[in-house]
């Protein structure tokens, strides 16, 4: 028969056991999202998305990556993400996919969104990658270059290749508000892929035109990913469906957080 103390004592002990096993099944609610643009504009073409996730109680930072090089666009990006307080959703469009998978590699990313955008492996560059699926825009020659190795997609073409699905008005303002970026840039090696290691989910945009969306498709296939196809979308799925793409981000959130 057991002293009271002892009873006491191992009563203690179960409480606490019990209180531990608790506290470890209970994860932090996600609630950070840093959005990563692509090539070619900024992060002010998130807006759309950023206000339905602020509406829905996120705290969202947008990363706006020089575009210079490539090593100097995954040291925004994880200047962005070391600010956070908690665990975060890393969001990448177009080129930023390739960021975004080298950036993932940080603690606090606990899973990756990738919008219409490229998902290289380790040793891959997306300038490689889409080599496999050209894509309408790589057939065409309006992917226009500088003396100095920077590039640019010819205004005239941008509304119909990056943002047919965005009022003209809008899409013009774009194509001539361009951020020229380093050629080098998409020829950036990701040397460990954050998507082999963490969740991934990626948008595929039906229609898009800058990146073959059956290079989309192999990309989420091969990454096993949670995969969404808008239909009809253009490679500015971002703006044009931002409602699509904020439910996505909210899922890979919520995911995360059970």
């Amino acid at each position: 028969m057991l002293k009271a103390s002892s009873l006491f004592s191992t009563v203690l002990s179960l409480l606490a056991l019990a209180s531990t096993s608790t506290a470890h099944a209970q994860k932090t609610p996600v609630k950070n999202i840093v959005l990563v643009h692509g090539a070619w504009v900024d992060a002010s073409g998130w807006k759309p998305v950023y206000d339905i996730l602020i509406k829905d109680g996120y705290s969202v930072s947008m990363v706006q990556e020089p575009l210079i090089s490539y090593d100097g666009d995954v040291a925004a990006a994880r200047r962005i993400i070391d600010m956070q307080s908690g665990p975060v959703v890393l969001v990448g469009h177009s080129y930023g996919g390739s960021v975004i998978s080298q950036a993932g590699n940080d603690p606090k990313v606990v899973s990756l969104v990738y919008v219409a955008a490229h998902m290289p492996d380790a040793g891959e560059s997306e300038a490689a990658d889409g080599k496999k699926f050209p894509s309408d825009l790589a057939k065409s020659m309006y992917v226009k270059s500088t003396p100095d190795k920077f590039n640019y997609l010819d205004p005239s073409a941008f509304p119909s290749y990056f943002a047919a699905d965005l009022p003209k008005a809008q899409a013009v303002f774009e194509a001539h508000s361009q951020i020229l970026t380093a050629i080098a840039n998409f020829e950036g090696i990701v040397t460990k892929p954050a998507w082999r290691t963490k969740p991934s989910w990626m948008i595929v945009a039906g229609s898009d035109r800058v990146i073959n969306p059956d290079l989309e498709r192999w990309y989420a296939a091969r990454a096993k990913s949670h995969t969404t196809e808008l239909a009809g979308a253009s490679h500015s799925v971002y703006e044009s469906r931002p409602k699509e793409v904020a439910a996505v981000i909210e899922k890979a959130a919520q995911e995360a957080s059970k």
